[in-house]
């Protein structure tokens, strides 16, 4: 009988309670250990994110301002310095030409080109860019082709350029693209809006004032460093002896860590 009563007792109240109070110490630390991982994890994937994005909108701004047309680039710094674009044309072809109409040569819709496989209808023939003005503008330095026969171009009407080039070179372009940065943190790339003698708006491009398309490029810039604004595009203009020089500063921050480019882009093309 004192066998049997032996085997059918149980835990008593002091040890299920001490178990309880060891199965939470183990809970809490092995809890606090994931949630202390998972945060690392968390934190070194937005890090990480970031990182990939500008890493990527800055290849993406250098390879495609590398073929920029001579004389493109003007940036617009935004209200209030909320924000900041830099705007460009890039090249579709570039080559010579034999003759054009060119002053004091009279207007004539037709002229000839060294052939080249870029060169298309719709396309806009430039000749001798030395300003924004010249590339934008309406002033006698750009004229859209309507057809192309070899190296023979016509336009839809007589014709006149201002200025000649003196090495003979033409470029074909088509639509500008706009990189702005924002005060927000994001970063767009617009383009299919056409030519604007005034350099368009952000705003005027997401609100469908002026067509465009606007592209999420990447995220978690900031404009304020050591709580003053600091824009992150400026621009070294050619000279007789040097080409344009973009200078690109951008600060990203993420998760308390800041980090900041300084990289100068060259646009080799000259008029």
């Amino acid at each position: 009988m004192r066998q049997l009563a032996n085997k059918s007792r149980g835990f008593t109240l002091v040890e299920m309670v001490t178990v309880i109070i060891i199965l939470g110490i183990l809970a809490i630390g092995v809890s606090s250990f994931i949630i202390f991982g998972t945060k690392i994890f968390i934190n070194s994937t937005s890090v990480s994110q970031v990182l990939s994005q500008s890493r990527f909108v800055m290849e993406r701004m250098t390879r495609e301002l590398r073929n920029a047309v001579p004389n493109s680039l003007r940036v617009n710094d935004g209200d209030n310095k909320t924000w900041q674009c830099l705007e460009f044309t890039p090249i579709i072809s570039s080559s010579t030409y034999l003759s054009m109409p060119i002053n004091p040569l009279p207007a004539s819709s037709q002229g000839t080109l060294v052939p080249s496989a870029g060169v298309k209808p719709g396309n806009n023939l430039l000749i001798y860019p030395l300003s924004p003005v010249d590339v934008y503008g309406d002033d006698q330095q750009r004229f859209p082709i309507e057809h192309v026969n070899t190296g023979t171009v016509t336009f839809s009407e007589p014709i006149q350029f201002k200025q000649s080039s003196p090495r003979l070179r033409y470029f074909t372009t088509q639509n500008p693209i706009s990189y702005c940065f924002f005060a927000d943190g994001d970063i767009k790339r617009y383009s299919d809006y056409g030519i604007h003698a005034n350099q368009p708006t952000p705003a005027q491009m997401d609100l469908g004032v002026i067509n465009g398309r606007g592209v999420l490029m990447g995220q978690g810039l900031s404009m304020l460093v050591n709580g003053q604004s600091v824009l992150p595009i400026s621009i070294k203009p050619a000279t007789l002896q040097n080409n344009a020089m973009v200078i690109l500063t951008p600060t990203f921050k993420v998760n308390g860590e800041t980090f900041k480019y300084q990289q100068q882009v060259q646009v080799i093309n000259v008029p």
